[in-house]
């Protein structure tokens, strides 16, 4: 698909969003592409992300973990509890406030993340390796943009 340009008259805001009508059902056709790669990890794509915040913020607590992530501290409280019955999630005091307690993910936990990351990962370089070498140029020079625009 070749990349959409400025007509000459075109005002920014008007390529901006011709640009976003462009790209936003190729991001999500890639993002749901990545997500088909979880297979049969057994938790949902919330829970994935809860466990990769908890590994990146060891500690967090629940009402923290849902405010950042903009959901309703039972909705988290229910994907918490199932991870920890699953073993993937623990509770424990808090490292910073040893009256909280926050989570932690356990050594299985970590090894399903892992595994996603690795399935995700081979996947992508695989659909990488097959672009020419000046497509996967022009994808190496969007992600700076890109991971701003996530930022």
């Amino acid at each position: 698909m070749p990349f959409p340009t400025l007509s000459p008259g075109t005002a920014p805001q008007d390529d901006a969003a011709d640009l976003a009508e462009t790209l936003r059902p190729t991001l999500h056709r890639l993002y749901r592409r990545l997500r088909r790669e979880d297979g049969e990890a057994g938790i949902s794509p919330l829970q994935t992300l809860l466990l990769t915040v908890i590994m990146d913020e060891p500690g967090i607590g629940v009402a923290e973990l849902a405010r950042r992530e903009n959901l309703r501290g039972p909705t988290i409280s229910a994907h918490v509890k199932s991870l920890v019955t699953a073993g993937l999630l623990d509770r424990a005091p808090s490292p910073h406030d040893r009256r909280r307690t926050g989570l932690a993910v356990t050594p299985q936990g970590q090894a399903v993340i892992t595994a996603l990351r690795r399935r995700r990962t081979d996947w992508l370089a695989g659909a990488l390796a097959r672009l020419s070498p000046d497509a996967r140029q022009a994808v190496r020079a969007a992600i700076g943009p890109l991971a701003e625009i996530g930022q």
